[in-house]
């Protein structure tokens, strides 16, 4: 084996251009398919507007989608892995099981997209782009998405377990997994905000609705119970009520102020309001929609941050559901 000697400096600099590159790599970017595929995201905004016009749940569920990958092992795609003889799929994960949906929609883009510009664009930034299309579509916020992303060769129905929020959390068991993340008390409660669309299963709201606590309005509750029986049952527990009943199909503030009337759905929508730390937030998005939508198209940036990979790590999927 052959050796080749360098001096310190040439060594030096080459180190400095490694690093130079590294950093490169790891950069995302709005205009990253500007030159390689420049109708990514008409494409990808179509199949999202096509889905969601059929199905207004499902802007709730593409948001949610997108959250759920971010959380476990970061933005890439690894939610959308199958299990496999080397992959533990996450989608059967206790907060994912029977409840995180949009699957076929994120196919359905990816399917388009390669059309147009086959093995260029990621199943994760695809994921990423229909948070924020879907968001749009349901009267939400807009955002510059930044891109780049790759996806991964491996899910973690471990992780999945661990670190994605559950229903029955605590307030700082919430702020702790946010900030696991890098994301604050704040973005935390931000991102709750999607909860003002979307719908919930009868078994995540049974025990709140017939505990009689202090922390439920008595008249919600007994509207709630007439969906979801008190008896537990495969069919029982799988019937769905809006998370927000007044304006369940639109992307506003009425989730807080729900809360402030002790009207949240879930435990852990609840304790956003509940004399905490949190409260002053909650207080703020009731009263002020604007600030909430901007807040949320910022964290939503925020959370897309969470270790991408970049640059030479992860691969390029031909299919969503499966490594190349």
């Amino acid at each position: 084996m052959a050796y080749t000697m360098i001096s310190a400096t040439s060594f030096a600099v080459t180190l400095v251009l490694l690093a130079t590159i590294s950093i490169s790599d790891a950069h995302l970017s709005s205009t990253f398919y500007d030159s390689t595929c420049p109708d990514a995201l008409t494409t990808i905004r179509t199949a999202i507007r096509t889905a969601v016009s059929k199905e207004r749940r499902m802007a709730a569920s593409l948001i949610r989608l997108h959250f759920h990958d971010c959380f476990v092992q970061g933005c890439d795609a690894s939610i959308l892995l199958d299990d496999s003889t080397t992959i533990q799929t996450e989608k059967t994960a206790l907060p994912n099981l029977n409840s995180v949906r949009g699957f076929q929609v994120i196919d359905n883009a990816k399917s388009q997209v390669e059309k147009v510009c086959p093995g260029v664009v990621s199943c994760a930034d695809i994921v990423a782009v229909a948070a924020r299309d879907a968001s749009f579509a349901v009267g939400g916020p807009s955002w510059t998405v930044k891109l780049g992303r790759r996806d991964s060769t491996t899910a973690s129905k471990s992780f999945a377990n661990t670190d994605l929020p559950l229903f029955t959390d605590d307030l700082q068991t919430l702020i702790s997994k946010f900030t696991n993340k890098g994301l604050t008390a704040k973005d935390m409660v931000t991102l709750s905000g999607a909860h003002t669309i979307g719908q919930a299963q009868c078994f995540t709201f049974r025990g709140r609705i017939y505990n009689n606590a202090s922390d439920i309005d008595a008249g919600f509750a007994s509207t709630r119970q007439r969906g979801c029986p008190s008896t537990s049952s495969t069919s029982n527990n799988q019937k769905l009520s809006a998370l927000d009943l007044v304006t369940p199909n639109s992307f506003d503030n009425n989730y807080f102020k729900n809360l402030i009337q002790k009207k949240g759905l879930l435990q852990s929508d609840q304790v956003l309001f509940s004399g905490g730390s949190t409260d002053s937030i909650v207080s703020q998005y009731s009263q002020n929609p604007t600030a909430f939508k901007s807040d949320f198209a910022a964290a939503m940036i925020k959370m897309g941050d969470i270790q991408p990979l970049t640059g030479s790590a992860g691969i390029i999927r031909s299919i969503c559901s499966a490594p190349n």
